[in-house]
């Protein structure tokens, strides 16, 4: 689904990403995990197409087409979607309105008001939101954990294949993770991927990866399965050194 090949990035002429190669298939679920400040985050950007990052090199594949030739708007239409740390606030914007708007965007027609209620209500059901949600300002004035459930209840209306979770347990209490996890779980299908982005292994618990990658100095330096997700809880992210091989035993 997504390749990343040689990706070199910078933002203000400091390189963040250096040479990096990732690659992700249909129907896996991917963690890249790393301290802090080492270009996890970085990653998201690129993808998305936030133009505060440059690209000095490589390339990034999406469904065999070229991703960063695609302008922000023709990334989501094609099914990319960002649960992000702190998602933003749009003051005076509804959910509905919202993605109402989105939808008929993407689907290039009107959208059916009744049709429409009737699938985000049932979709609050399950992901057990409150219905006030529907109405209320896009994340406007909504808690941490409130802004992670309403990105889940977008994410379930607009229904795309590629979802990228920067630190979803970032603000989430332990109920709050698990109820996103197992949505999120139960949304995967054969042409569904997910890109974790985490500190810690508490999601994994719900949402197991296939591939566990560590990243330091903008680069994956170590790559298993979730056995290595149990490794750096136990020795830290210290015991792992840039120029590693990546086969994990």
């Amino acid at each position: 689904m997504l390749k990343i090949e040689e990706l070199t990035v910078k933002v203000q002429d400091k390189v963040i990403i250096d040479n990096l190669s990732l690659e992700i298939n249909d129907g896996e679920i991917v963690a890249l995990m790393g301290p802090n400040g080492i270009g996890k985050s970085t990653i998201c950007k690129v993808i998305m197409g936030d133009p505060n990052y440059q690209v000095v090199s490589g390339s990034i594949t999406y469904n065999g087409g070229n991703l960063l030739a695609m302008d922000v708007v023709k990334r989501s239409h094609k099914g990319i979607y960002l649960v992000s740390q702190s998602p933003m606030e749009i003051e005076g914007v509804t959910n509905a309105e919202m993605l109402r708007c989105a939808l008929e965007c993407k689907t290039g027609t009107r959208t059916n008001f009744f049709e429409f209620n009737k699938k985000i209500t049932t979709i609050c059901d399950k992901l057990d939101i409150p219905k006030s949600f529907i109405h209320r300002g896009v994340n406007e004035g909504m808690s941490g954990g409130e802004k992670k459930k309403n990105e889940l209840l977008q994410l379930y209306v607009l229904e795309p294949k590629f979802i990228i979770l920067d630190e979803l347990d970032s603000g989430l209490d332990v109920d709050s993770l698990k109820v996103l996890s197992l949505a999120l779980k139960e949304y995967m299908s054969d042409d569904v991927s997910i890109l974790i982005i985490t500190h810690h292994i508490s999601i994994f618990k719900y949402l197991t990866p296939n591939i566990v990658h560590i990243i330091k100095q903008g680069n994956i330096i170590k790559s298993g399965d979730f056995n290595l997700a149990l490794d750096v809880e136990k020795k830290g992210f210290s015991a792992y050194e840039v120029g590693e091989n990546k086969n994990h035993e």
